[in-house]
């Protein structure tokens, strides 16, 4: 079983200006990231700034009439957070001015919110349209006469179609919240530019159910292990079911063993330094280019980890029905079982499930968070081509190294990739005081 995320509309929901009781209340499950983003300062830069822009809307008028006839401000109006206004002018930000009225004011922090709004691309991964998130933020021409008036006008006719209430740039709809989950922002966000968003694995995770079975394995014996074959298994896949279970519980796995061929992807050699269990990477030379020997090394090092070591329940990684002869070889052993759906048939889960294996596919765990092991993936094959870049087109290097290392992505993944590292390589003179090309990252 699955659920959708909600990474995505937590920091949307912070950055647009959502009462921290409403945040908590929303996005239970995003307590830590929230606290991340409070003491990140670009996005409580505009945390603030949107806070202002919205409740000068919401108190247009209001907050005219006493700064005119009454001489106030916004830092002497109590519909105003003071600390926040306190706070951007600690950090440099210019907000309080004399003689100044609600219209001018809403000019500025839209000023202000389109000059720093791009400072906040790093909190989003790279697999998310930028453009489509700044757009929420950014008003264009904002400055030119009535276009911020029609923003106001549209708000508040339509403020219960904007999440939260709070101001965004788009165009309502009667949709409920678009900040519900990962999976309706994407919908809506994208559709409204005539886009689609595809590949659910990012806004979908294991269900708590999941995990907590998970979760009693470990716990139920002194020393468990990993045992994974990398012939049947997607380095990536197996990263986001490490990055998505808890540091605690995991810590309890004496060690991770990678069984692998020569001929599987680059990726297994990374994953070991994206984890903090111990992890063993085994390649396993073919005797004939025919046969491979993964199997049966896999079998005889988990019985010797069994009957030497000590190690008596196993989390076995493979969608091959192979590993089978492994459990029957070890009655006494505990075993569960990962797999992919596409990969793993009918049978083998039956004879599982009559034999009081559980079983779980690393499908359901969501992949958006595998980035950065991808991207260490990416710039390491990149690296190898650079000594023949030139005379590759950007595009088809980049489609070449996606195909090299075996990594799933949709067209707009690698164009985002291209544009962002591969056109950006810069020659540079290294410490030798030799020419080299410099990957941004």
């Amino acid at each position: 079983m699955t659920v959708d995320t909600k990474e995505v509309v937590a920091t949307i929901a912070y950055m647009i200006g959502v009462r921290k009781s409403a945040l908590m209340s929303s996005y239970p499950e995003c307590t830590e990231l929230l606290e991340e983003l409070s003491k990140d300062q670009d996005a409580t830069v505009i945390r603030y700034l949107c806070k202002i822009r919205t409740v000068l809307m919401q108190k247009f008028k209001k907050t005219d009439q006493a700064m005119r006839y009454e001489l106030k401000n916004l830092n002497s109006l109590e519909w105003y957070d003071h600390d926040n206004i306190k706070q951007l002018e600690k950090w440099g930000f210019t907000i309080i001015k004399a003689n100044y009225r609600s219209e001018s004011y809403v000019q500025d922090m839209t000023k202000l919110i389109n000059e720093n709004i791009d400072k906040c691309s790093h909190l989003y991964y790279d697999w998310l349209n930028w453009d489509y998130i700044r757009d929420l933020f950014y008003v264009p021409k904002y400055s030119r006469e009535g276009v911020m008036k029609k923003e106001f006008t549209k708000y508040m006719a339509n403020i219960e179609n904007y999440p939260f209430q709070m101001y965004i740039h788009w165009q309502p709809e009667e949709v409920g919240s678009i900040v519900y989950s990962d999976r309706k922002f994407l919908k809506i966000i994208y559709g409204q530019h005539n886009d689609y968003f595809s590949d659910q694995s990012k806004y979908r995770d294991a269900d708590e159910e999941t995990r907590n079975n998970i979760y009693e394995f470990i716990d139920s014996t002194e020393k468990s292990a990993i045992a994974v074959d990398c012939e049947n298994s997607n380095p990536y896949k197996l990263y986001s079911v490490l990055k998505g279970l808890n540091r605690d519980e995991l810590s309890k796995i004496e060690k991770i063993t990678l069984y692998d061929d020569p001929n599987t992807t680059a990726g297994w050699d990374w994953l070991s330094k994206f984890t903090q269990i111990p992890t063993e990477h085994i390649e396993i030379d073919r005797v004939t280019d025919r046969k491979s020997l993964v199997d049966v090394r896999m079998t005889a090092s988990v019985v010797t980890d069994f009957y030497k070591n000590g190690i008596t329940s196993f989390i076995i990684v493979s969608s091959d029905s192979d590993f089978w002869g492994l459990i029957e070889s070890l009655p006494d052993a505990h075993f569960l079982v990962m797999y992919e759906y596409e990969k793993c048939g009918f049978d083998i889960k039956n004879a599982m499930s009559q034999h009081g294996i559980y079983y779980c596919s690393i499908d359901d765990f969501c992949t958006a968070g595998t980035e950065e092991l991808k991207k260490a993936v990416l710039f390491a094959e990149l690296e190898k081509h650079l000594p023949d870049i030139c005379g590759e087109k950007p595009l088809e290097l980049t489609h070449k190294i996606y195909e090299e290392t075996k990594i799933t992505a949709t067209m707009k993944e690698m164009e985002n990739f291209c544009t962002r590292y591969v056109k950006t390589l810069k020659l540079k003179v290294n410490n030798e005081g030799e020419f080299a090309i410099e990957i941004q990252k």
